[in-house]
């Protein structure tokens, strides 16, 4: 295909096999950039190289009449400033000051910007919430122990949901308490787990080997549904909806989604502990303009804070 379509094609491949961003994250840069390409065409710009300043203006405006949010058009604003550093830098090897200047300079959709957004605080569940969400009887229910071990695992290591969906056995390190994790930018990181997650997870596992094929090594499967899905790994959709499904049996009397889980590990750890240093490393934040001002923290300091500061990270006693 001819036209604007071509240089975020090859964008697109830049950010996916060189950069190796996430499919999912690439894909939502498709969906920007699909606009941009569409208003190009309202522009009659054939070559988006030649995209003028004025023009570039404009963009806000037609997303605007799109009925998009603020929050999304910053977005897709964002995308396009992206995609042109590419195409105004692509082929050029040089990166003195002079050259960066230069492609700052050369970029329409630099000093474009969306109405300013107030940053909503992320909402959080309480101590005392996170306890009733995760008092589930499982003695009769291998859905509520797999849930029980979802949740105790989203509270305890403060995993995004696309983390906790990938799981697979190899990840869980039962023996020394760790799960290792593929986070954005496909970059790994270890985080501890809790003793009432492992727990939970210990049961959940013991189940789990007797209703699923030994070739699957998906941690969380299907206990449901369509018979040739029955057994095999459990999709981030069916996680969201068994998150919202047990705030409701618990009584929480809110809406609870997978992030929330995670804000209120963090919320719940600095409450405890002041170490912001040891919670960002915790969280796998990847964007280097938020980690780059932090110090390398060893990994067993990370699992002093974790001990002392989280809420479940004792495990229960066994009895003998």
């Amino acid at each position: 295909m001819s036209g604007p379509s071509e240089p975020v094609t090859a964008f697109l491949d830049h950010l996916r096999y060189e950069r190796r961003l996430s499919v999912n994250t690439v894909n939502s840069y498709r969906r920007d950039l699909d606009k941009l390409v569409a208003f190009a065409g309202h522009q009659g710009v054939v070559d988006l190289k030649q995209m003028r300043f004025a023009q570039a203006r404009a963009f806000p405006v037609y997303l605007h009449r799109l009925d998009l949010s603020g929050r999304s058009i910053q977005r897709a604003l964002s995308a396009a400033r992206q995609l042109f550093y590419f195409l105004l830098g692509e082929n050029r090897v040089s990166r003195d000051r002079l050259f960066s200047e230069q492609l700052h300079a050369s970029n329409p959709f630099v000093g474009v910007s969306a109405p300013r957004l107030e940053r909503p605080l992320p909402r959080t569940l309480s101590a005392d919430q996170a306890r009733q969400l995760l008092e589930i009887d499982v003695s009769d229910s291998d859905l509520a122990c797999r849930d029980r071990a979802i949740l105790e695992l989203f509270y305890s290591s403060g995993l995004r949901l696309s983390e906790l969906a990938g799981l697979s056995l190899r990840d869980i390190d039962r023996a020394d308490r760790l799960v290792r994790v593929t986070g954005k930018g496909s970059k790994d990181r270890v985080v501890p787990i809790g003793g009432k997650a492992l727990d939970a997870l210990d049961e959940w596992l013991n189940r789990r080997a007797t209703l699923t094929a030994q070739r699957e090594q998906a941690v969380f499967i299907r206990l449901g549904g369509q018979k040739n899905h029955k057994g095999r790994r459990l999709g981030r959709r069916s996680i969201q909806k068994r998150v919202g499904y047990w705030a409701r049996k618990q009584g929480l009397g809110r809406s609870v989604h997978p992030h929330m889980l995670r804000h209120s590990f963090a919320t719940h750890l600095l409450e405890s502990s002041s170490d912001l240093r040891a919670i960002q490393e915790l969280l796998g934040h990847a964007d280097i303009k938020t980690t780059q001002v932090y110090t390398h923290l060893d990994f067993q300091h990370l699992a002093k804070v974790y001990d002392r500061a989280h809420p479940r990270a004792r495990r229960r006693k066994m009895g003998g």
